[in-house]
């Protein structure tokens, strides 16, 4: 499952490509819209600024805004700020392998190799995804949810 803090990292990163071409938005009204604890947010955007997504104005008009196109940024990138490994095996990682301390061989494992399969194909979906994607998604889902 996501973590809460990948889920919030993609809502805020949604919130905030749905008002791109607006003035930065402030924590506090993120956290209202999109129903995340303001201090818990406060870190995922520090995170999600570090990994160069986002930029922040202090003062008066300050907040949070999207430093990269919405297009540009992929889940699978906020996956890996969030919560590390996309695969759900150490052993099956690509940027975090290692090896599982009850495995006799890596080689002939079929718990690792269907879980390669998995992580492949959570990957393919991830890497292709971006958060324009997810904006795109859910207009067509409010549209077809109108035209019932």
């Amino acid at each position: 499952m996501l973590s809460k803090k990948t889920k919030y990292a993609i809502k805020a990163l949604v919130i905030l490509g749905k008002n791109v071409d607006k003035p930065p938005m402030q924590i506090s009204k993120i956290a209202e819209q999109e129903r995340i604890p303001k201090k818990f947010l406060e870190q995922i955007l520090l995170d999600m600024r570090n990994a160069g997504f986002l930029y922040s104005k202090k003062g008066a008009g300050g907040g949070y805004a999207l430093n990269k196109d919405p297009k540009d940024i992929y889940l699978v990138s906020i996956l890996r700020i969030t919560d590390g490994p996309v695969a759900m095996l150490p052993c099956a990682s690509l940027n975090f392998y290692h090896k599982c301390d009850e495995c006799h061989s890596e080689t002939t494992c079929g718990i690792r190799d269907v879980f390669i399969d998995v992580r492949d194909a959570t990957l393919k979906i991830l890497s292709e995804t971006s958060i324009a994607d997810v904006i795109a998604r859910e207009n067509s889902l409010e549209v077809k949810l109108l035209n019932i």
